[in-house]
């Protein structure tokens, strides 16, 4: 969602371009297009067995770091509706 026209409507200045959840959502989403891309070479025969491993398991840890801090942003949020108003 682009917020510059949002933000220029109101009187304040441009969002930045980019910013750091923007690139490590883009890095993810690279790191696993690669895993998928080594698995159908894998399947066809023209990839490298090792290269396989390694770029399923990089894949995989790249999700399970997602899903912990998925995990962590989910849990500061119950703790501020815990807080006391």
């Amino acid at each position: 969602m682009d917020l510059n026209p949002i933000l220029a409507g109101l009187g304040g200045t441009s969002a930045p371009k980019t910013n750091a959840a923007t690139e490590a959502m883009s890095g993810f989403t690279d790191m696993l297009r690669q895993a998928e891309q080594q698995a159908e070479a894998a399947i066809t025969g023209s990839a490298d067995p090792h290269a396989l491993v390694t770029a399923l398991a990089e894949g995989q840890m790249a999700v399970d770091t997602v899903v912990t801090i998925r995990d962590k942003v989910v849990e500061a949020y119950q703790e501020i509706l815990r807080m006391p108003v």
